[in-house]
């Protein structure tokens, strides 16, 4: 295929010495795919122009009533000798009776299309294919060129998209800076549309129609429908624009879409209340945020957290940061639920789940007494360290296990040793948070010995630091030689049960993963 190349350029993959697909007796047409723009004669391409006046053949799609959008648009460019050859759609949206369905009557129709249209190439006719937009963005002429362009010298005519029409006739930036634009088909099950949309920074969502109401409980429930707007039939008769929510949902056509424009320069909307969401971030970078959480993240007019966690979220314009120490959680929790109470949309940054030693209890905990009893409070789970070193060194956390903080700044050591000698008694898998820092170096020795005293020496310990992060190391050693000296604050420790197995796979020395079986031998 050689997209938007001159004419008389062949087609990669033809024979040495003739053009691609030609008959061996002569030479072949060439095939075009002619994107017409969003409907506005007059935003056709110079160059779509040039293809139609100059092509033998136009071809274009319909369905079964003959009328043909894209035909309308090129028609004032039609010469009365054209051949014309409309691809009349077997099913649209009604039912079938092939043997195959929907797709399998399509299939066939596609190919059937192909086959005429190979005729006149085969012919040495040059053909035209008419695509409403741009052929390769959500187009039916796909569907002619994959099955052709590598048989024949193909040129793709770009046209501008229906999204662009749709933000022009807006007037509303769509994407700017460093934003992405997420682009959708309706068609999608709503949940997945709900988890896009949240994540996205802008969006455009197509083929509306029948789906218009489930995009529109999915923009709802994303929290994105009071900035969504609606497009239909940009540029063409009939065009209408508004906001998404106030549209009939009987009134909706194939030809329209939701748009969710830029957020810069747009403030955060502000809550009909103020309230306060606990985010989960997951343990390192944007690759383990759930949807749900870049969403609220987005959302929120202001950003509370530890500053090294807050550094992890983008900066969004209107968004105000209030970043403090580590020590500081009752504070933290405290100044969040007060701009809540003030009417903010307030998001509480925790890394990991913020419901596993961290933010979540700290907030719950001020907001169950006065004068916070009031402020809605939600708190969003995300990925927790143990999971992700786990998943990391193989599946050590397969079966029943505990997890324990070693950290007595807050509960005393007898408290913890008494944990682990109960947990390690019972033959958990123990993950230990928080095993030692600047402050706190003997508690990780302190604890080899007590579980010693439960497991052999060779129990497997998987030590994950920074996992997910730039300086992620994911070691595995025996219990015997675990290393205090080696452990910080960024390391978790996995401590495998009487069950657990390590294994290498491969070839040599081949790759180390450790599992806890799910089954105990005398199950």
């Amino acid at each position: 295929m050689s997209e938007n190349s001159a004419p008389g350029t062949p087609a990669t993959g033809s024979p040495a010495g003739s053009p691609a697909g030609s008959p061996a007796s002569g030479i072949t047409g060439r095939l075009y795919g002619v994107g017409l723009g969003p409907g506005d004669p007059s935003l056709m391409t110079v160059r779509a122009v040039r293809i139609i006046a100059e092509a033998d053949v136009i071809a274009y799609h319909s369905a079964r009533h003959g009328r043909s959008i894209a035909r309308s648009i090129a028609a004032e460019h039609l010469r009365p000798d054209h051949i014309e050859e409309p691809l009349v759609y077997p099913v649209t949206t009604g039912t079938t009776d092939h043997p195959g369905g929907y797709q399998g009557a399509m299939d066939d129709f596609y190919a059937e299309s192909a086959a005429r249209l190979a005729v006149h190439l085969d012919a040495g006719r040059t053909v035209a294919v008419l695509a409403e937009g741009d052929p390769l963005f959500y187009g039916s002429y796909m569907h002619m060129h994959k099955r052709l362009a590598h048989r024949y010298p193909t040129e793709v005519v770009p046209g501008v998209t229906s999204v662009s029409a749709a933000a022009a006739r807006l007037g509303t930036p769509l994407v700017e800076g460093e934003e992405v634009l997420t682009i959708l088909p309706g068609t999608l099950p709503e949940e997945e549309l709900t988890a896009r949309l949240a994540s996205a920074d802008s969006a455009v969502v197509m083929k509306l129609g029948r789906t218009f109401p489930t995009v529109r409980r999915a923009v709802e429930r994303s929290g994105r429908l009071a900035d969504a707007r609606y497009v239909e039939r940009a540029t063409m008769p009939g065009e209408r624009t508004g906001a998404l929510a106030d549209i009939d949902p009987e009134s909706v056509p194939y030809f329209s879409v939701a748009v969710l424009p830029s957020r810069v320069d747009a403030a955060p909307a502000p809550a009909a209340r103020g309230e306060v969401v606990v985010v989960g971030t997951g343990p390192a970078g944007p690759l383990w945020l759930t949807p749900e959480a870049r969403g609220e993240l987005a959302a929120a007019q202001d950003l509370v957290g530890y500053t090294t966690y807050l550094d992890r979220v983008p900066v969004r314009p209107g968004q105000r940061r209030h970043p403090s120490d580590n020590k500081v959680e009752s504070e933290r929790a405290e100044f969040a639920l007060d701009l809540a109470r003030r009417g903010r949309r307030v998001a509480v940054v925790s890394s990991g789940d913020p419901g596993v030693f961290a933010m979540a209890t700290a907030v719950l905990e001020v907001a169950s007494k006065d004068p916070y009893r009031e402020v809605p409070v939600r708190v969003l789970p995300g990925l927790t360290a143990a999971n992700a070193a786990a998943s990391r060194a193989g599946a050590p956390l397969g079966h029943d296990y505990a997890v324990i903080s070693l950290s007595d700044r807050l509960k005393p050591w007898e408290v913890i040793a008494e944990r682990l000698h109960a947990a390690a008694a019972a033959d958990l898998v123990l993950a230990l948070y928080n095993p030692g820092s600047r402050s706190r170096t003997w508690q990780v020795g302190k604890a080899r010995e007590l579980l010693l005293e439960h497991r052999a020496p060779d129990t497997p310990v998987v030590l994950g630091r920074d996992v997910g992060g730039p300086e992620e190391s994911v070691r595995i050693v025996r219990l015997a030689d675990l290393d205090p000296a080696q452990v910080d604050m960024r390391t978790i420790l996995l401590i495998g049960s009487t069950q657990t197995v390590t294994v290498r796979r491969g070839e040599g020395d081949g790759e180390q993963i450790v599992w806890t079986p799910r089954r105990y031998p005398e199950a």
